[in-house]
């Protein structure tokens, strides 16, 4: 899965979604699974030139652009970026060009088929919760850091 299937920034002209700003990209992950909060932590921290805006997908804005692009939560995160959604390997890997830097060494994984990349991703989301857990919502977010979440 590349980009969504969704013209730029069609959640604007969508009445369920709550407005919300989208200036930067904003990354939608699951609040209650340990993998996802924590990789939201991981990025949070590493985000040092503040290039992203964060929200949980059980929150109102998630749970609206979820609907908004036919998702179920158990599909995948979701980044908005330039008004479009990204979902599974290739949103990561954008996300990494966002990053910039030496992060963008992860590039090398776009030689990677996206059938397999996201063949991976399926088995790893499919059994997120029996290998790492739930927690409470959020809870993995470390207070200084819940400021970020809209």
């Amino acid at each position: 899965m590349s980009r969504l299937p969704r013209a730029a920034y069609s959640y604007r002209q969508d009445p369920a979604i709550p407005e919300f700003p989208d200036d930067k990209p904003l990354f939608l992950f699951d609040g209650v699974c340990v993998l996802c909060s924590g990789g939201a932590a991981w990025l949070m921290r590493h985000d040092k030139r503040d290039l992203f805006r964060f929200a949980s997908a059980q929150s109102p804005l998630g749970q609206a652009l979820y609907r908004h692009y036919g998702l179920a939560l158990d599909d995948t995160y979701l980044l908005i970026a330039a008004g479009h959604g990204y979902g599974k390997s290739a949103g990561y890997l954008h996300m990494l060009t966002i990053l910039g830097g030496a992060w963008r060494l992860g590039e090398v994984f776009y030689l990677v088929p996206p059938a397999i990349r996201d063949f991976v991703y399926d088995i790893v989301a499919r059994n997120r919760y029996r290998w790492f857990r739930k927690v409470g919502y959020c809870e993995l977010i470390p207070a200084n850091l819940r400021a970020k979440l809209l």
